[in-house]
């Protein structure tokens, strides 16, 4: 099987992929206040970085959801639920969990599938 790396920092790779899927490391915005305006912009960052390396929204296998506190979950699902296109929701697993910053309100990993060229 082919593995593809990029945009290492030395610790890690920003995305790898593996045969024709699409591993995107956890995605924030820590500069950014409030659980809706961070998991939108977050969601923008995941588009882009999907396009970046051959895949869409549309061919996400799997999201792994990281909130600071589940008080937010309700919050947090109605952006995700205008983002995601119907038909096609991934699976997907949400949990709360102490985050690397207090500023770091969501973190996504996504897995995705790249597009047939």
């Amino acid at each position: 099987m082919k593995i593809q790396r990029f945009d290492s920092n030395g610790r890690m790779h920003a995305a790898v992929i593996a045969g024709e899927t699409l591993y995107l490391t956890g995605v924030t915005a820590p500069g950014v206040e409030g659980i809706t305006a961070q998991a939108t912009l977050v969601l923008k960052k995941i588009e882009g970085l999907l396009d970046k390396y051959g895949s869409d929204k549309e061919h996400i296998l799997q999201a792994l959801i990281y909130l600071k506190d589940m008080k937010d979950f309700s919050e947090f699902n109605q952006v995700w639920d205008a983002w995601v296109v119907e038909g096609t929701q991934p699976t997907r697993a949400c949990l709360q969990a102490s985050m690397a910053t207090e500023k770091h309100l969501v973190e996504i990993v996504i897995t995705a599938a790249v597009k047939e060229s």
